[in-house]
């Protein structure tokens, strides 16, 4: 237990809580910064210890500028690139190029989980990384949150624990107990790159049972992020270089990225059994935000406006039942509402086109129809994009 915060905290002073949050991704520190900054003593557990890298594409759409920016983070000053263009090529190396309407800008999680992370405490969140939560009870009322060093009460609790958690499995949730299949076996790898580049592009390159986005973030970095199967990775031994070598290098614009890129990571940021499975957005009263919620397909490029919105939703429904406005029940029939009415048809829209993705002949003949109808192209990425908020 690492707990966090700008002035020293006493044991007995931390049993009881407004609201516990679980997970300090973008989600869970959007929603603890609301929170605290409304008024209602607000705790954090992450397992990790901040500043640490995460495997995303570090794409954000331009609907989560004003919000981020209400939060309190500046992003106008930061001098981010903003990414106009999307580049999308088939494992044979054709080519497909379309301008995004919505657009967005390149940002690591690495800053700016961290930014996010000082912005929460500054508001006066406890913050306990490194931190594990092993079981949350709930019992009527309130809600007991049992971690690694000890337990708190909580009003309220929510889950911002990413894609997949211990305890996705401690309480066997149904998306855990599928078997393995189209939707819930992917892997996911992450590097840091230099290069010369577009900064105003994103580019997503497909291969074998995979795709690979690339994008400039801050300073003179890109992220070279990629999904594939974890059946690719077994017939490689289990070895992502030579998975890469075999299978990624076969796409030209892949190779050229690969071979002359200067690698920052000595080894990769990676992630496994990820699911495209869906998934409740309520679970044993616990308010699910972000991929705990829903995961939206990284080719769409919106998980991390996602996270954002969630937040906000979230934060309006509990900030109602705190003021007791509202019911427990309502609070969570009325989340639940909004998130699907908001995500749901993105999230079934990302599965949809994934279908068209990463398969290799029907990637290629994909591709190479769609690339004479750029409206249709601009319409699929609309689809899988929301509104400002």
């Amino acid at each position: 237990m690492n707990p966090t915060n700008q002035y020293k905290i006493e044991k007995k002073d931390i049993s009881s809580f407004t609201a516990a949050v679980i997970g300090g991704g973008l989600a869970g520190l959007s929603l603890s910064i609301l929170l605290s900054k409304s008024g209602y003593q607000t705790i954090l557990f992450e397992k990790d210890k901040y500043p640490f890298h995460k495997v995303c594409g570090e794409y954000i759409s331009m609907e989560s500028w004003n919000f981020i920016e209400k939060l309190g983070l500046p992003l106008s000053a930061l001098q981010l690139p903003i990414i106009k263009k999307l580049v999308v090529s088939s494992p044979d190396g054709n080519v497909i190029q379309s301008d995004l309407d919505i657009g967005g800008f390149g940002i690591s999680r690495y800053f700016l989980d961290n930014e996010l992370k000082k912005m929460a405490v500054e508001n006066g969140v406890i913050i306990y990384e490194e931190t594990k939560v092993s079981d949350v009870v709930f019992n009527g009322d309130t809600f007991k949150v049992i971690y690694n060093g000890g337990e708190i009460s909580s009003k309220i609790v929510a889950g911002c624990f990413g894609k997949r958690s211990n305890l996705d499995v401690k309480w066997k949730r149904p998306f855990i107990q599928r078997k393995p299949g189209k939707l819930n076996n992917y892997i996911g790898v992450k590097y840091h790159t230099r290069n010369i580049a577009d900064a105003d592009t994103i580019a997503l390159h497909n291969f074998k049972n995979g795709y690979c986005g690339f994008s400039k973030i801050e300073k003179d970095e890109y992220c070279l992020c990629y999904l594939t199967t974890a059946k690719n990775l077994k017939t490689n031994h289990n070895s992502i270089r030579e998975m890469e070598k075999n299978i990624l290098y076969k796409n030209p614009f892949l190779q050229k990225i690969f071979t002359e890129s200067e690698f920052i990571f000595k080894e990769p940021v990676t992630i496994s059994q990820i699911s495209f499975d869906k998934k409740s957005p309520v679970d044993n009263h616990i308010l699910m935000l972000g991929d705990a919620a829903g995961l939206i397909t990284p080719l769409c490029g919106n998980g991390m406006s996602i996270a954002f919105h969630s937040a906000k939703i979230a934060f309006e429904k509990i900030d109602l039942f705190l003021q007791e406005k509202t019911s427990r029940q309502k609070m969570e029939r009325e989340y639940s509402k909004e998130w699907k009415r908001n995500f749901a048809k993105q999230l079934r829209n990302g599965r949809i086109i994934q279908y068209f993705f990463g398969k290799e002949t029907l990637t290629n003949l994909f591709i190479k129809t769609i690339k004479h109808f750029p409206s249709f192209i601009r319409q699929l990425i609309k689809s899988t994009h929301g509104k400002d908020f």
